[in-house]
This record gives C-alpha cells, structure tokens and sequence, in this order.
C-alpha cells in the first residue's frame, strides 16, 4: 500500500538534502502552513461558549486527518511516474528532518561562547528557548543549549523518523502535525490548559517509545564519540523521570550522563525563577566543549536512526 511503500532512495536523498540545505529561513516550510491550520481552526474553536477538552479533541483529529489524508493523496497522485514521485517523496521526506537546523543552531552558540561573545550567545539562544536570556551567563547558555539539543532529538529526529519507518511519509506528517499543536496550543495556561489538553497528551503518547529508544541511541552514540557512555546510561536510568514531560528526560539525561554535566535546575520564565529538577551531576562547569559534542550526539543519533530505518524497511518491507 502506498501509505507504507516509503523508498528506501528517497530517504536517501531526503536525508542527504537536509544536510545539504537544512531547513533555509526563506523556505515556505509545509509546517509553517500547517500552524496556519491550525490558527484559523482555533479562531473557530478555542471559544469559552464551546467545552475547550471536546472542542480541542476536535481540532486534533481535524488537524491529523487532514494532514494524513493530504501527503497520501499527493503519493498517491505522483505515483503515475517513478521518477516524478520519486522527487516528491524525497522532497517530502526531506521536509521531515531537522538534523541540519539542530546542529547549525548549537555550531553558533558553541562559536560565540569560543569567541567570549556572550551577548551574542545570548541572543542567540533566545530564539530557540522560552526562558529569559538577559542575564544568561556561559553556564545558563551552554545548560539551555544543550537542553535544546538534546530534548529535539526526540521530536526533530527520533519520532518523526520512527514513523516513517512504520508508515511512511503520511503517518511521519500526521506526527509533525501532533507535535505541532503541542508546541502551540499544548500550555498549561488559561487559554490552553483545557483546549490543549488532547493535543498534549498525545504527543506524548506518540513520543513515549522514540523517547526511550532515543535515550539509547544518544548512549551508542556516546560510545562511538569516546564520551562517558557508561555514566550516559546510569544517569539516564537514575534522571529519566526528573522532568515535567514523560519523556523528555530521557534523552537529556543520557546526554547530560555522556558529558558528565548537570542540566535542569533553576531558570526563569518571564520574570519568575523556577526550580526544576535536575538530571547529571554537577562534575564541572559546562562549557562551549559541551555543545560541541552534544552536536556530535544529535549527529550521530540520526545517522543511526536512518541505518536503522533502512534495516528495518530491508527486513520488514
């Protein structure tokens, strides 16, 4: 069936492609239209006449339907011509990763922190975190980036590479769609604590398996590199459940484990200290080296993940 007959070439192509080009500032993403989606429904939805929990259930299965049924049928449609639809689902696929732009982004920060350009790192850093970034110093900017790092390579990576393995372009979208609510109206505020509430919890049903594999990968890939893998794997036991998500410490634990690190801990959120939980031990104090090599891990994860697509496509398919 055409929902489970991903090329093995345009994976390929498509992973090649992202680490060519990355995901360029200019480049009309199919998730940035996706979030437009999802604006318009919410303007009709998100209404305190409706109950915002069935009315944010709603807006999920609108969402993953359309977004599923849309990549099926432009498949479907291209498969009149190997070669065309060979293009299609490469440049689809392609749009999947988020290996380059993950890497790219930890390359400047560890960069200007190498330079002793702290206010540079700092704004840098800004754009990819919610937290305040002030008065950041090389401590916070390296445990903020590293956190970063690490948390995508479950969404950015892992997951949507795992469903593309088990379903293909249409069931790898369906979840970028997912984790695009979570990242938009998954809050625990006012607005979204109750209209969010679906998106939510199923991203992290969709992550709780690429998750768990995701926190081994970054431990294999830890012993490839010659970091700690060993503390990698103990840390990652010991913290995986010192985070409010139920699967983001498990990824972040491991790479804290690998760079003998402590991550988590105090940060502020628009104004107000928070006191997380903390993941590693505070064996030294983090540095650009630290980014550095978290970058190597995100890397190396994908790298793997794509072998192990292939294999598994290979044996299965």
């Amino acid at each position: 069936m055409i929902f489970l007959n991903v090329s093995i070439v345009a994976v390929a192509i498509a992973y090649n492609l992202d680490q060519l080009f990355g995901d360029p500032y200019w480049f009309p993403h199919p998730v940035r239209f996706i979030g437009k989606y999802i604006n318009f429904l919410e303007k009709k939805l998100n209404l305190d006449k409706y109950n915002k929990k069935f009315t944010g259930l709603v807006l999920l299965l609108i969402v993953m339907t359309t977004v599923y049924i849309l990549i099926f049928w432009i498949l479907k449609i291209s498969s009149f011509n190997s070669i065309f639809k060979l293009i299609i689902e490469s440049f689809i696929i392609y749009t999947i990763f988020a290996t380059k732009c993950l890497s790219l982004e930890g390359k400047k920060i560890a960069i200007a922190l190498k330079e002793n350009n702290t206010e540079k790192a700092r704004q840098l850093i800004s754009y990819l975190v919610s937290r305040d970034t002030e008065n950041m110093n090389e401590k916070d900017i390296v445990k903020a980036t590293v956190e970063t790092l690490t948390e995508n390579i479950v969404d950015g990576i892992v997951s949507p590479i795992f469903f593309l393995a088990i379903g293909g372009a249409p069931l790898a979208y369906l979840y970028k769609s997912v984790n695009t609510l979570d990242s938009m109206v998954g809050y625990k505020n006012k607005k979204y604590i109750d209209f969010g509430w679906a998106s939510a919890r199923f991203d992290d049903l969709l992550n709780y398996i690429p998750a768990r594999l995701g926190a081994l990968l970054v431990v294999l890939s830890a012993f490839i590199l010659r970091l700690n893998y060993k503390n990698s794997f103990k840390i990652m036991l010991r913290d995986r459940f010192n985070h409010s998500s139920p699967n983001s410490a498990y990824p972040e634990s491991a790479a804290a484990g690998a760079l003998d690190i402590e991550l988590g801990g105090k940060a502020s959120y628009f104004g107000k200290v928070e006191n997380k939980p903390t993941m590693g031990d505070d064996n030294k104090t983090p540095n650009y080296r630290d980014i550095e090599n978290s970058v190597y891990l995100v890397n190396l994860v994908s790298i793997i993940s794509i072998v192990l697509l292939i294999i598994f496509r290979v044996v299965f398919f």
